[in-house]
């Protein structure tokens, strides 16, 4: 799966980013890249847990952050929770639907870049077969050479949505309507 979700990125990602805009690849070689969930479980405690199969290329130049793009594929047959029947429940046509819907994108369509250097990073996400729009709240960690002769840029973001939006219909109470996500990235320039 790693395979085919990199080479669909290969062939799809960032045409007609600018010129000035570097061009990266999310480094989940080396897990300095997750992606995490957070859900209610109930209203007494959480469900958390993270996808292990992902993958991405942004485009990104600080002195022009509204130029940015980013787009991730993430194998929804990773999701782990740390426990197994769980994870095969999650897994079922009662949440992601991970069979049929193998993959979740998400898509940059437009970024805004705040005084204090905070970004608002605008998209489409799909899952479990439904796309809407959804807002990553990101700061830039850092760019700059790393000890191996590349040069990396890194970013923390965070979103929330309602589970019904993408039809997760099952009931865990209403404490329990919204999942949480929370997400390191950093990439290597090409």
């Amino acid at each position: 799966m790693k395979k085919t979700l990199l080479a669909a990125l290969g062939a799809s990602m960032l045409l007609g980013a600018p010129a000035f805009a570097a061009d990266y690849v999310i480094d989940n070689k080396g897990a300095h890249a997750s992606i995490h969930f957070k859900v209610n479980h109930l209203g007494y405690s959480f469900v958390v847990g993270r996808f292990n199969e992902f993958a991405g290329e942004f485009a990104f130049d600080a002195k022009a952050p509204e130029a940015a793009k980013v787009k991730v594929l993430v194998d929804t047959r990773s999701l782990d929770s740390n426990h197994a029947e769980r994870d095969k429940h999650l897994k079922s046509a009662d949440f992601i639907n991970a069979d049929k819907f193998p993959e979740a994108v998400f898509e940059s369509t437009k970024i805004s870049a705040a005084a204090d250097g905070k970004l608002k990073v605008e998209g489409n996400f799909t899952l479990n077969g439904v796309t809407k729009p959804l807002t990553i709240d990101a700061v830039m960690v850092g760019e700059g050479s790393d000890p191996w002769g590349g040069y990396r840029a890194g970013f923390t973001g965070s979103t929330q949505f309602a589970l019904k939006d993408y039809g997760i219909n099952y009931d865990l109470g209403p404490a329990s309507t919204h999942v949480e996500l929370q997400l390191v990235i950093e990439g290597i320039r090409k």
